[in-house]
């Protein structure tokens, strides 16, 4: 694998993007969730014993323990901790040079406080592998803050490999969980035709993908067991193709998932990592520059044709396995497909590549480390040596560590393979499990609403016989309505009443608490419901009744003549989900006392310290706007200032705080530096000095002014050395010199 310094600095870009968009949507959703009259107030997950701090933060990790400490309550601590990460991910969006190890275990260290007293809302895979992914940041970005430096260093490979296997885990667990979990739409390959309309919050080219014939349903289902479990082994692949193919099917599904669903920024993350598939080749490839290789002796061409070979019997094999193991056939109709295997053949074949998968990774992450082993013995001067190697032996640990560690939920999918384990290695990651670094993943795992869509719609009334539904701003309700489009936004109660529905309101506790805050008119939650209050049906007195009903719903389909129906669902109802209740309803009341939701602490004073003060300003001047637009102008705002400052740069020769400025610089300073320093190791190390200070000075000029200025002198070089011996000639010859035109 060549060079990978333009995709890392792509993917802790993307990394900033992605924390920002995090942040903002959590934070315009903490008053109604977590706030004192939210619906689940974060104070009671913090019990202020008296214990010191420090006995505190390892029961619980949270910065929110500092909130006392300040003069803050829990809600507006967690406000404050909100606005910190918003702003520190703005900065790094905006600067390179804080997107920092520091400054990224800054914004780790921020969410995860807040997810310590998430409960059910932040109780969601995405925000583990936000967390898993934040924490190897940390590790893959430079520490430019201290060493003053954005250099490549050696090590860089080691760590970057993490993410790689990140996304091998997520996506081959995400398809194997589809066949372990024995969900006869999988295994009919049936499960698109229900996906589309039964998922959480659907957008509208949801219901266009959700009229396509059933044979191209079943065929885009093999499509994703082909891409979720035997794609990601090419990942790690030795044959660069190999890894850029697996990488386009990747892109591919992710692209197609964000279009049809709205999965907040779980696929944006995700398509961050695919990025660790990438190197500086591909990426020049996509800026139409020319890639400058140190491997200029290799003239044979029979290794690329072998090369070649290899890929087109791998992508053959993979075609006709699939074609094998799904029993397609081509119809007048389409093509026919069916599972040609069972459980029993599924469940030999986890056992039989488990393991392997595991020694493949072992295998890769050997290699990477030893080559990063290589370049540091490689490097003149004994003290950058010597430092270079202090890097890569803490890095090199690190990183075996957290591989290690991970290997504990990857082998949850099989049984067998995980009682093989070391028993150290379950001890280790029972001993860090608090802290979110690596997780088990597995996404649809079963398809929900096989007959029907069930929705709970709430229903309010001021005198118990005309009732008014409570529509919510995304999910379904209004049968024309159209489905929204919301990403990377995740509106967490949107997302819950989904879950609520699909069992008793006994379930969802929760629930509970939505009703007696609706009942009492609490603006906070209202906002959650409809940020524009004016738009909720009982803004001006709250309703004296309140009920629930379950309903089913569908997709509509289209008209006999091809023409478009007027709305977007159809339902009908199926039962009672939560009944009427009041304030002081004794169901309710018991209801509440039940699940704890009743708050006997006297009502709290409002912190009038300057930093309360700040955050509550905060907060009236971004209070009515839609979250996506807020994020969205946030996100267009970044990748524009960024944009102009890259082109600024290019015009002016200073373009520092682009994407990934001085591209051409670094890769080929660094390409060269390394082979000078293996064939050159006996160099002075006054010289190497002096040519890293000429280095730095430069380090702000631009890629392509510095690319010329050398072919420049190289050509002045050359143009010296031939008149020279021209003249030679001509003086040996006793030829006057002919001027030439």
């Amino acid at each position: 694998m060549g060079e990978i310094i333009l995709p890392r600095r792509m993917f802790l870009w993307c990394m900033a993007v992605i924390y920002l968009a995090a942040f903002v949507s959590l934070y315009v959703q903490i008053p109604g969730l977590y706030g004192n009259e939210g619906l689940l107030p974060a104070r009671w997950q913090l019990r202020y014993s008296g214990k010191p701090l420090l006995d505190q933060l390892l029961s619980s990790p949270t910065l929110l323990w500092l909130g006392p400490r300040l003069g803050l309550d829990t809600h507006t601590a967690m406000e404050l901790l909100c606005l910190i990460g918003a702003v520190l991910s703005l900065a790094a969006t905006l600067v390179e040079g804080l997107r920092d190890s520091i400054v990224f275990f800054c914004l780790w260290a921020l969410y995860i406080s807040i997810y310590q007293v998430g409960q059910v809302f932040l109780y969601f895979q995405w925000d583990n592998l936000l967390l898993e992914t934040g924490f190897l940041c940390i590790l893959v970005a430079p520490l430019t803050l201290i060493r003053g430096s954005r250099g490549v260093r050696e090590h860089d490979r080691v760590t970057f490999w993490l993410i790689r296997w990140l996304l091998f885990r997520l996506m081959f667990a995400s398809g194997v969980v589809k066949l372990t979990s024995r969900c006869p739409t999988w295994w009919g390959l049936t499960a698109l035709t229900y996906h589309y309309e039964t998922q959480c919050i659907p957008t509208p080219l949801a219901w266009f993908a959700h009229q396509l014939p059933v044979w191209w349903q079943k065929l885009s289902v093999v499509g994703t067991f082909v891409v979720e479990i035997a794609v990601p082994f090419l990942f790690f692949s030795p044959l660069r193709r190999l890894r850029l193919g697996a990488f386009y099917l990747q892109v591919l599904l992710q692209v197609l998932i964000i279009l049809s669903g709205n999965y907040n920024f779980f696929n944006l993350l995700t398509l961050a990592l695919c990025l660790s598939l990438l190197d500086d080749q591909h990426v020049y490839f996509w800026l139409r520059k020319a890639y400058k290789t140190s491997d200029q002796n290799n003239n044979s061409k029979l290794w690329p044709r072998l090369c070649y070979l290899l890929e087109l019997s791998v992508w053959a094999l993979m075609i006709h396995g699939t074609i094998i193991l799904f029993d397609l056939q081509p119809t007048k109709d389409g093509i026919t497909s069916r599972t040609a295997f069972t459980y029993h053949h599924f469940n030999q074949f986890l056992k039989t590549v488990t393991i392997p998968s595991v020694w493949i990774g072992v295998l890769s992450l050997t290699w990477e480390m030893v080559r990063s082993m290589f370049r540091c013995a490689c490097v003149s001067g004994f003290l950058k040596r010597f430092w270079g190697t202090v890097q890569w032996t803490l890095l090199a640990a690190a990183s075996a560590s957290m591989f290690a560690v991970s290997l504990v939920p990857f082998t949850y999918i099989e049984y067998d393979s995980h009682a093989r384990l070391w028993p150290g290695v379950r001890q280790a990651y029972e001993s860090v499990d608090r802290y979110q670094l690596v997780n088990s993943y597995g996404l649809f795992r079963r398809m929900t609403g096989v007959g029907g869509r069930p929705e709970v719609v709430i229903e309010g009334s001021y005198d118990g016989v005309e009732w008014t539904e409570i529509e919510f701003m995304y999910k379904p309700g209004n049968l024309s309505a159209s489905p929204p489009v919301v990403t990377p936004h995740q509106p967490r109660l949107d997302w819950q009443m989904w879950f609520a529905a699909l069992g008793p309101h006994t379930q969802a506790p929760w629930f509970t608490s939505l009703m007696y805050k609706l009942l009492q008119g609490k603006r906070d939650v209202i906002e959650l419901i409809q940020t524009d209050v004016s738009q909720y049906p009982f803004h001006r007195q709250p309703p004296a009744y309140l009920r629930a009903h379950r309903y089913r719903y569908w997709f509509t389909e289209p008209k006999a003549d091809g023409s478009y129906p007027q709305r977007w669902w159809r339902r009908v109802y199926d039962e009672e989900f939560y009944p009427i209740v009041h304030l002081g309803n004794a169901f309710l009341e018991n209801m509440l006392t039940q699940y704890g939701l009743k708050d006997k602490s006297p009502p709290r004073r409002l912190s009038n310290t300057a930093v309360a003060q700040a955050v509550r300003w905060v907060r009236s001047q971004v209070r009515g706007v839609p979250p996506p637009t807020l994020i969205w102008t946030l996100i267009a705002c970044s990748a524009t200032f960024c944009l102009f400052r890259g082109l600024q740069g290019r015009n002016k020769g200073t373009g520092k705080n682009s994407l990934a400025p001085d591209a051409d610089a670094i890769v080929g300073d660094h390409t060269k530096n390394m082979s000078d320093s293996c064939e050159k190791s006996d160099e002075p190390q006054a010289e190497e000095e002096e040519e890293e200070e000429e280095e730095e000075k430069h380090n702000g000029a631009n890629s392509e002014d510095e690319a010329e200025g050398n072919e420049s002198e190289e050509k002045d070089t050359v143009s010296d050395e031939d008149q020279e011996e021209e003249e030679e000639e001509m003086e040996k010859e006793d030829i006057p010199e002919k001027k030439k035109f």
